[in-house]
């Protein structure tokens, strides 16, 4: 009895031992899997970071370089301005030393006729000169002499007068001239030194860029996957709305053809016009209205006239096609429309007349817009907001829509815009007035 006491009590006490050990062994694991989690979780945080702040350097590296190219465009007017002012300023400074001569030679001819007069012709000797005369026609001329001499110097004495005048007129032009030389000079110092401070920010930037290159490599690819995503999407509604119209064309053609048999039949003259038959300018492309012909053939006229997709400040920040970046080598870009930045709030704006055919959402680029105008398209990506719906016709510089502003990027605000002929993509610059 007793030993069976003692063997339950060494089992007890042995499966309390393994139990505790098991317990602590548990609470071991548990902890290590807790801390592996948060190592997890503080890592996938900090690669959350730093993609976002990759991202984010090469839209402010994008940005600056927007900036320097402005600010050199600005040093170049400068330059031509100043250049201009040069010219004027030497030929300002020829003008009034030639005044100056001229000036001179008339004021020492004048001061040596009135020496000669002061010495020879007093009141006395004038009359002696006039009275002294052989004959009383010689007399006549002599006094007519007098009086030419007399008005003569008064011409003088007024053309020496204004020409004083007009030297002083040309040193105040050139003294004004000079002065906005100098303003000109000071901005251009200033633009030079917001230059010299943007491309040292610009190579911190790319120095921070470089450490960061293979996340922001990940981050590129997505963009571009997006990117990708959003023209498969507007080539496939483009060759939807050809399907449509080419259908609404065969149809057309068919009735104007069943007419004309029937009218022929009855002995009547053709009544149906064609002047709705769509017609395509190319194979496979969209068939056009009459209407909507002219409407294309406007807006190809406008080329270079367009107004900005956008109302107030911008700057565009990235370009169309393919483009390796100027400062990271490794960065290529290929881009089927231009990127414009601006500031929160800004509205998006038809650039023509046209229809609103599709408004449509996709990832990265949130709401989009595309307007029909004859046979070219402009779109208009990252709306936040839209105030036109499919089938609104929409007149130039009208509000198609909010630009989304980015919370996470100190609401960066930036309009994807892009120009489509057929299933042509285009580059806008061109075409817009900027």
């Amino acid at each position: 009895m007793i030993r069976r006491l003692l063997i339950i009590c060494l089992m007890s006490l042995f499966v309390g031992t393994s139990f505790a050990q098991s317990s602590r062994k548990v609470k071991d694991l548990q902890k290590q899997r807790k801390e592996a989690l948060q190592s997890i979780a503080k890592t996938d945080q900090e690669l959350k970071t730093t993609k976002k702040s990759a991202l984010r350097s090469l839209h402010q590296l994008n940005k600056l370089t927007a900036e320097i190219t402005k600010h050199k465009e600005v040093i170049a007017a400068l330059n031509a301005e100043i250049s201009e002012i040069n010219s004027q300023e030497r030929k300002i400074n020829g003008t009034i030393a030639d005044l100056e001569k001229e000036l001179d030679t008339k004021k020492t001819a004048y001061a040596k006729a009135m020496k000669g007069i002061a010495s020879r012709h007093s009141g006395y000797e004038t009359l002696m000169f006039v009275f002294s005369s052989n004959s009383l026609n010689q007399s006549y001329r002599r006094i007519r002499y007098l009086r030419e001499y007399s008005a003569w110097r008064k011409k003088e004495a007024i053309k020496i007068a204004e020409q004083q005048d007009e030297l002083e007129k040309k040193k105040k032009e050139l003294a004004k001239v000079r002065s906005e030389k100098n303003e000109i000079l000071g901005k251009r110092t200033d633009a030079t030194n917001k230059l010299k401070q943007k491309e040292d920010s610009q190579k911190e930037v790319v120095a921070d860029l470089k450490k960061k290159e293979k996340v922001l490599q990940k981050e590129l690819n997505a963009q571009r996957k997006q990117a990708a995503a959003l023209n498969r999407r507007i080539e496939q509604l483009i060759a939807e709305e050809a399907r449509k119209a080419a259908e609404e064309a065969r149809r057309a053609s068919e009735a104007a053809r069943k007419a004309a048999s029937a009218d022929k039949q009855s002995g009547k003259k053709a009544s149906r016009s064609d002047g709705e038959i769509r017609r395509a300018q190319t194979q496979g492309g969209y068939a056009m209205t009459k209407d909507e012909l002219e409407l294309s053939n406007s807006f190809s006229q406008n080329k270079g006239r367009l107004p900005m997709p956008l109302s107030g400040k911008y700057m565009i920040v990235g370009h169309f096609g393919q483009q390796q970046h100027q400062e990271l080598k490794y960065v290529q870009v290929n881009s089927s429309g231009i990127d414009i930045q601006t500031t929160p709030g800004t509205t998006a704006r038809s650039v023509f007349n046209g229809v609103v055919t599709r408004v449509f959402v996709m990832p990265g680029y949130n709401s989009s817009v595309i307007i029909r105008h004859g046979n070219y398209l402009t779109i208009y990506s990252n709306l936040s907001e839209v105030f036109v719906k499919a089938g609104d016709k929409v007149t130039t510089r009208q509000s198609i829509g909010r630009i989304y502003s980015d919370p996470e990027e100190n609401n960066r605000t930036v309009l994807h815009f892009q120009l489509w002929k057929e299933t042509t993509k285009l580059n806008p610059e061109p075409w817009l007035n900027k």
